[in-house]
């Protein structure tokens, strides 16, 4: 009985264990977008995670305030205006 107990929390807590993506692609009408995570990884899980690091559900507004804020407050990468850096048509 301890063993499934066991196994029954390693599976919950799998996820929670998991690699995150080096990449990851967000679908857009415009041009999917293709996200570096690892890249991002150094500013902090805590910078676009709330909690423990999980996947974020986007919508477009979501993303692009959770994105361009950030690049505009960094100075760094695409700004609001340049969707197709992040957009691209495949």
């Amino acid at each position: 009985m301890k063993l499934f107990a066991f196994l029954a929390a390693l599976v919950i807590a799998a996820p929670v264990f998991a690699a995150p993506p080096e990449s990851v692609t967000l679908k857009a009408k415009n041009g999917d977008v293709q996200f570096p995570h690892k890249t991002h990884q150094a500013l902090g899980c805590k910078k676009c995670h709330e909690g423990a690091p999980k996947k974020i559900e986007f919508t477009k507004d979501s993303a692009h305030k959770l994105c361009i804020s950030c690049h505009t407050e960094m100075s760094k990468g695409p700004g609001e205006k340049a969707c197709t850096q992040c957009h691209k048509k495949a």
